[in-house]
């Protein structure tokens, strides 16, 4: 079933137009999303409508919660659409009535159908989280990370109906820091996002955005992050162990196991020291910096702890209430 809210008459958006502006419709959903559709909001182009996934169940009480974008878009009264097929007919007419120019999707989280794709008058935009053709996908962030890339971006295609596979249309690199987790990173590409589309918008007013074909050397792919990759395997590398916590900080958290409980770990560093225990999994060291963990490798610390149903805090506040004697073997 189609869910609709119109915050702005359709019969209005002549009235909005500009012959210097662009009419838009937006396609996002999470918080990545946002800061681009502020910055079009603020800019001279019109978003005639927003378009964002359903509201899903969410939280211990599995609430229905709306998605970031549509609490924007319904603060800002603009025509707001959840349609629970982006590809149905009956959607691709609404968007096919609203004449825009251009769509620009932003983490959306449907794949849209070509149908779709031909409908706007100049061409489909599509915002993405790595420099394509680099981590082709749903979680090009998180991958980043976890292969250990010092630099990634954000690219800026003309969307067609392959995965992330459109001409090149604008790119800009960031680096990522040596302990930068998934949140801090996320957020940096979300406002990097939103400045390389209006850069992007800008040069298409003045005709300056040529598409370029993507080369065809360097692809990679980054699928969704699976629950099962959060436990972590302690025969791995230091290094990899501690990518893989970055990269699933703040969420889904990485864990592993201890007397059947789930312990979720944040703040990784690699350490370089000798020990006498080499089993992966087994404390070495614990101290008001954290606790020291042999890995397939080398050893790894961690600053911080959650248990299960509890806050995330510092190993040593979590030790003085539940200790971690050394020689303990996590599963």
């Amino acid at each position: 079933m189609l869910a609709r809210e119109i915050g702005v008459g359709m019969d209005s958006y002549a009235r909005f137009k500009d012959m210097n502006s662009y009419k838009i419709v937006f396609m996002g959903t999470p918080e990545f999303a946002v800061p681009s559709l502020k910055a079009l909001i603020e800019s001279p182009d019109q978003v005639v409508a927003v378009v964002t996934q359903p509201d899903r169940p969410r939280g211990r009480g599995r609430k229905l919660t709306p998605s970031p974008i549509k609490v924007l878009a319904k603060e800002a009264g603009i025509a707001l659409f959840q349609p629970e097929r982006v590809n149905s007919l009956e959607f691709i007419d609404i968007v096919r009535d609203l004449a825009p120019d251009l769509l620009v999707v932003v983490a959306y989280g449907q794949i849209l159908s070509q149908d779709l794709l031909d409908i706007p008058g100049i061409m489909p935009i599509n915002v993405h989280g790595s420099l394509l053709p680099k981590y082709r996908g749903a979680a090009p962030i998180q991958w980043a990370i976890i292969k250990g890339e010092s630099n990634t971006g954000i690219t800026i295609i003309k969307m067609n109906a392959g995965m992330d596979t459109g001409p090149i249309l604008l790119q800009e690199g960031l680096t990522i820091g040596p302990e930068e987790t998934f949140g801090e990173l996320y957020q940096r590409m979300a406002d990097l996002g939103s400045r390389v589309l209006l850069r992007g918008l800008r040069w298409l007013h003045h005709g300056k955005l040529r598409p370029s074909p993507q080369p065809e050397k360097g692809i990679s792919y980054a699928p969704p992050i699976s629950p099962d990759m959060a436990r972590i395997d302690w025969s791995g590398s230091a290094t990899y162990i501690s990518c893989l916590i970055r990269a699933l900080d703040p969420r889904p958290g990485a864990y592993t196991l201890w007397k059947g409980q789930r312990l979720r770990v944040y703040s990784p560093f690699v350490v370089d020291m000798h020990i006498r225990d080499r089993r992966p999994g087994t404390v070495c060291q614990v101290g008001n910096d954290g606790i020291v963990i042999v890995t397939g490798d080398a050893c790894l610390g961690i600053r911080e702890l959650q248990w299960p149903g509890k806050r995330r805090i510092s190993c040593a506040e979590s030790l003085r209430g539940r200790p971690i004697p050394i020689g303990t073997k996590f599963d």
